[in-house]
């Protein structure tokens, strides 16, 4: 049964592959939790598209939808309470919400591969290295374990792991945090996916173990000819390592562009605010760090207005009475969810 659908999937692939003219496209994507309080919209009617071997940097602040926005394109939301209500999610040509379970899971690792935030929580205790590396390759590649394990071995060595077939026998809890994450980097790139998903891929680790980290994303990235969503709140990462940059706020995309447009002539005051929020090495010594004063809006039945206003110290009226969309701005693919920088706006 496996192979079968295997086999069909790998069919759809091939056949959509020449009339896919975008590697991901994501259309209108909503997923709400339904708790007891009410109806959590997470991921609100999100649009936007990754080019093949591009990298998209997600950004934002923590709970606006980042890492929801990733679990939903690899239909991980855990269900319940979580459940994606609306959408489309073309990836190479196919709709990902229109397969199946078993589909979609010959799909995870072959064609989406996933790096998450906390590499000891998801890497097994109990097996080793090589096996949880090797153990994609056999299911998706179809490899002999012979084989499986020559390619974990070569993977350990791309991703920096010295003695790779040593420490193929050892255990998560034997390797550091910076090497936990390479480990989990070599995972996801064991079958060559098409789209690897990154987020926060660098949580808890010292300033030079991130560094040497994003700069192995990046070279793989090229050297396998990988797209990647990178979705971190740290906008000098997604600076350094993106093509193009979405914004993300209260489950809503308020602003994406190029990332030199976003961070020359951003046109949305949320974006100003996270880009002011950074440490600067020319500051007055002693002075204080900016923040963005008050806290994100309740997701539980969101009122139809600018859902940054209340935060908003250029807000108008016409802010609170009826939410913008995501309407074109001056630069390549630059657009922002803001009433204050449109044409004739307010803001200038």
């Amino acid at each position: 049964m496996a192979t079968e659908e295997g086999r069909r999937l790998a069919e759809q692939l091939a056949d959509n592959r020449r009339h896919a003219r975008k590697l991901l496209e994501v259309r209108n994507l909503s997923t709400q939790f339904f708790t007891r309080d009410g109806v959590v919209h997470a991921v609100d009617d999100v649009s936007f598209e990754v080019d093949y071997g591009e990298t998209l940097g997600l950004v934002g602040e923590s709970g606006c939808g980042k890492s929801v926005t990733a679990l939903s394109l690899t239909r991980l939301v855990p269900n319940p309470p979580g459940k994606i209500v609306s959408g489309e999610i073309i990836l190479d040509g196919i709709n990902l919400l229109k397969l199946s379970s078993e589909e979609m899971r010959l799909l995870r690792g072959k064609k989406i591969g996933f790096i998450f935030q906390d590499p000891m929580t998801s890497l097994n205790p109990t097996l080793t290295i090589g096996y949880q590396i090797a153990e994609s390759a056999r299911m998706h590649l179809r490899l002999s374990r012979k084989d499986a394990d020559e390619r974990a071995v070569e993977l350990l060595s791309k991703v920096g792991i010295p003695r790779s077939r040593d420490r193929m026998r050892d255990y998560p809890h034997q390797f550091s945090g910076g090497m936990r994450q390479r480990v989990m980097i070599a995972i996801a790139l064991a079958c060559d996916p098409m789209l690897l998903l990154a987020d926060e891929p660098t949580t808890a680790l010292d300033v030079t173990i991130q560094a040497q980290i994003l700069e192995l994303i990046r070279s793989l990235s090229e050297e396998f000819g990988t797209a990647v969503i990178l979705i971190t709140h740290d906008l000098g990462i997604a600076a350094g390592m993106c093509q193009r940059v979405n914004v993300m706020y209260a489950g809503r995309i308020v602003e994406t562009g190029m990332v030199d447009d976003i961070f020359e002539t951003p046109q949305m005051p949320y974006a100003w605010g996270l880009l002011d929020s950074l440490p600067r090495l020319d500051e007055q010594k002693g002075a204080r760090l900016r923040t963005i004063e008050g806290l994100p809006p309740d997701l539980i039945d969101p009122a139809d207005e600018c859902r940054f206003s209340p935060r908003c110290t250029y807000a108008r009226d016409v802010c609170r009475q009826k939410e913008p969309q995501l309407t074109d701005r001056v630069g390549e693919r630059h657009a922002a969810r803001c009433w204050g920088t449109e044409p004739g706006g307010w803001i200038q």
